[in-house]
C-alpha cells in the first residue's frame, strides 16, 4: 500500500526532509553541456519535485554524491592532524534501479572487501534512497540483459503523473511523513525490454586476453577517462596532497577520482607502468567488469545503464565490446 498526493504537498515534505538531509536527483543544468549552448542532466541538490528531471536519463550517475569527485579526507600541519569534519546533513538520493543496483557494487568494494571505508561509511550510513521508475528504456541501456532492470532494496518508491504524487514508502521515517495523506496502490515501473541486448559467453575465461579484439581499441581509445568517471561502479581514485605554505608543513590530504583508462593510473615507483596500451586497458575494464568481479561476488559489476556508450567521444560501444567476446573466445579457442 502507498500513498497519493499532489505536487505542493510533496514539496511541502521536501521542505521537511531538507532540515535533516540535502536532497540529490537528476537535474537539468542550462549551458552546461557539451557546448555553450546545450544543456546537461546530472546530479545536483534540489528544492522541490519540479526540479527532478524524470524523463530523460542522468549523463552522471549519483556516484559523486558518496565518492565526492575530490574529498578532503583530512588536514595536517608540522605535529598534528585534523579529520575532516562528517557532513552535517545526510542524503536523500532519487535513482533508477540499475544505479540503485550501482549502489551494492560500491559497498561490496568500500564496505566488504576486507575492510570498511570510513570515509564513505560515514556518509553511506546517512544516505537514503528513492526509487525513480522507468516506464520506457533509454538509449543504450541494457540493463534487462544485466538483470538490474528491476530492484526492491529502495527507501522509497516515487512515480509522478501529472499533479499526481504516488509513494510507496518502505523506510518507516519517510512513512511516517506520508501516513496522513491518502492511501492508494503503487507498483513500480520497470522496463522488461531494452533496444539494445548483450550476451556474456558462458565458456569466458581469461584465455580471451589472447584475442586479437583487443587491438581494435589500441588505435580507437584516447585514454579520456569519460567512460569511467560516468560509470556508477567505478570506484578508483588517486591520493593528493596539497601544500598551503612553501614550507609544505601544512595542508590536506585529499582523494580524488582515477581511473583505469587514463595515463599514468598504473605508475609505479622505479618508473614502471603497467598497460600502457589503450587496449590492453579496454580489456582490464572489460574483464573486470563481466568477468572476474562476478568470480568473486556472484554477479556482474556491469549495471547496464549505458552511460559509457552515451559518453564516448570516440563512439566506442561497451555493449558491443561484450558482445565481441563470443567471437574473441572462439578465435583463441581456434588458435590453441
Amino acid at each position: 500500500m502507498g500513498y497519493k498526493l499532489n505536487r505542493r504537498d510533496i514539496n511541502n515534505i521536501f521542505e521537511d526532509l531538507s532540515k535533516e538531509y540535502v536532497i540529490y536527483a537528476p537535474k537539468l543544468f542550462e549551458g552546461e553541456g557539451t557546448y555553450s549552448d546545450t544543456n546537461r542532466i546530472r546530479y545536483g541538490e534540489v528544492k522541490t519535485i519540479d526540479d527532478i528531471v524524470f524523463d530523460k536519463k542522468a549523463e552522471y550517475s549519483h556516484k559523486e554524491v558518496l565518492l565526492p569527485i575530490s574529498q578532503t579526507l583530512f588536514f595536517f600541519t608540522e605535529d598534528s592532524i585534523k579529520e575532516a569534519d562528517t557532513p552535517k546533513k545526510g542524503a536523500i538520493i532519487f535513482l533508477r534501479s540499475c544505479d540503485l543496483h550501482g549502489v551494492k557494487r560500491i559497498d561490496d568494494i568500500y564496505l566488504k572487501n576486507g575492510q570498511e571505508d570510513y570515509y564513505y561509511q560515514r556518509l553511506r550510513e546517512n544516505t537514503k534512497f528513492i526509487l525513480m521508475g522507468c516506464e520506457n528504456s533509454f538509449e543504450n541501456c541494457f540493463c534487462v540483459s544485466m538483470g538490474t532492470n528491476k530492484n526492491d532494496e529502495y527507501d522509497a518508491y516515487i512515480k509522478v503523473t501529472g499533479n499526481d504524487v504516488y509513494i510507496d514508502a518502505k523506510n518507516e521515517e519517510i512513512n511516517e511523513l506520508f501516513n496522513t495523506c491518502e492511501k492508494s496502490e503503487i507498483e513500480p515501473d520497470f522496463v522488461t525490454n531494452n533496444n539494445v541486448k548483450v550476451s556474456i559467453p558462458e565458456n569466458l575465461s581469461l584465455d580471451v586476453m589472447k584475442s586479437e579484439m583487443w587491438k581494435d581499441y589500441s588505435s580507437r581509445c584516447i585514454a579520456c577517462g569519460r567512460c569511467n568517471f560516468v560509470c556508477p561502479t567505478c570506484t578508483c581514485f588517486t591520493m593528493q596532497d596539497i601544500f598551503y605554505t612553501d614550507n609544505g608543513k601544512a595542508g590536506e590530504r585529499r582523494r580524488v577520482w582515477a581511473a583505469c583508462h587514463i595515463d599514468g593510473f598504473t605508475n609505479m615507483a622505479g618508473g614502471h607502468s603497467f598497460r600502457l596500451d589503450k587496449g590492453q586497458r579496454m580489456r582490464f575494464k572489460v574483464l573486470h567488469k563481466v568477468y572476474d568481479y562476478k568470480k568473486k561476488w556472484g554477479y556482474h559489476m556491469c549495471v547496464g545503464c549505458g552511460r559509457c556508450d552515451d559518453i564516448c567521444p570516440e563512439y566506442i560501444s561497451f555493449s558491443n565490446c561484450i558482445n565481441k567476446l563470443k567471437d574473441g573466445m572462439k578465435e583463441v579457442s581456434t588458435n590453441e
